[in-house]
């Protein structure tokens, strides 16, 4: 609370918790006394994870347990505009158990929705689905059983359609392919303020730090000051 007021009241630039403490409570917090951005009705929880075959970002893995389309399409807007900061162009897959409408389940409907208005807000933005986890990854499968997608290549932002799919798929992989996470970036606040876990490591914290660092850029010019 301190670090957030001081954070508002222009003491810092820069705020990063969360090795203590449940996420949930800290988001309280920083909801009460930083709020969102103009424009933005909610956080979403952005995670990097570097891999031998690449960087992939995850969407949402902590903030939105039960997302609907709306909620995916713009959780799915704020973490491309994370992604651009790390000078990477977001390709967009939403995650489904179903391929291209091969499915008519709720989560599938849900996703192709969310599809739709992420299209119409921004129709610059390169984003495919709903599909399966491997046709995301795999440019060959996804040729093979769509070859009209506008994904063309690997998609490395990879929108899950709940909180529990994201948060396991990425710890998952962290664990099974030795991958170096970032994160979770909280996207959407009106300052750069960040919750980590308490399973964070020193180097998460060091790029966590350079992660608000820029965000504080954004907000005001000169060396970012960090609590």
């Amino acid at each position: 609370m301190i670090a957030a007021l001081a954070v508002m009241r222009g003491d810092a630039d820069a705020m990063i918790c969360g090795t203590e403490g449940r996420f949930d409570r800290h988001l309280t917090h920083i909801s009460d006394i930083v709020g969102l951005r103009t424009g933005v009705r909610q956080f979403a929880g952005v995670t990097a994870l570097i891999l031998p075959k690449g960087t992939y970002f995850f969407v949402d893995t902590y903030v939105t347990p039960e997302p609907t389309a709306e909620d995916i399409a713009k959780m799915t807007l704020l973490a491309a505009d994370e992604v651009r900061r790390f000078g990477i162009r977001p390709r967009v897959a939403l995650l489904s158990h179903s391929n291209f409408g091969s499915s008519n389940a709720a989560s599938a409907r849900k996703m192709r929705a969310a599809r739709h208005l992420i299209v119409e807000a921004a129709p610059d933005l390169e984003v495919e689905g709903e599909m399966q986890a491997d046709v995301a990854v795999s440019p060959e499968i996804r040729q093979r059983i769509f070859p009209n997608s506008v994904l063309k290549d690997q998609a490395n932002l990879l929108v899950l359609p709940d909180l529990d799919a994201a948060n396991i798929a990425f710890n998952l992989l962290k664990q099974l392919a030795d991958g170096l996470p970032v994160g979770p970036i909280l996207a959407g606040a009106a300052r750069s303020v960040h919750i980590l876990t308490p399973s964070v490591t020193a180097r998460g914290i060091l790029n966590m730090s350079a992660v608000a660092a820029v965000g504080a850029q954004h907000h005001r010019a000169g060396t970012p000051r960090m609590l």
